[in-house]
């Protein structure tokens, strides 16, 4: 089992900055590839950005490149997106999450991963 916890979220104006934090426990942090989805009101799950077991590859949503970062520090068990450039249609709680394989087209999919955190709350004012 690994039991993943984000933190960071809150409300900031357009324009502005947040950094998300995912903390991991559980098996070795390292064994799993990590994904950022997030969820707008109102509608499913989206794929936000994944990144490799060791942070050397990642990936982004067309919608948030260039202005979302994805990192792990695998010495501290952590995961973070940091988030530059907000626009209100960012508004939505971002969930962390970690799988086993990395890449492929399934990378993008909610059922690919196996364990998920809680969410946090990011709302972005026009």
């Amino acid at each position: 089992q690994v039991q993943l916890v984000e933190s960071g979220g809150g409300l900031v104006q357009a324009g502005g900055s947040l950094r998300l934090s995912c903390a991991a426990s559980g098996r070795p942090f390292s064994r799993y590839s990590m994904g950022w989805f997030r969820q707008p009101p109102g509608k499913e799950r989206e794929f936000v950005a994944g990144i490799s077991w060791s942070g050397d590859s990642a990936a982004y949503d067309d919608s948030v490149k260039g202005r979302f970062t994805i990192s792990r520090d695998n010495a501290k068990n952590t995961v973070y997106l940091q988030m530059d450039s907000l626009k209100p249609e960012d508004t939505s709680v971002y969930y962390c999450a970690a799988r086993a394989a990395w890449g492929g087209t399934s990378m993008t999919r909610t059922y690919a991963y196996d364990y998920w955190g809680q969410g946090t709350q990011v709302t972005v004012s026009s």
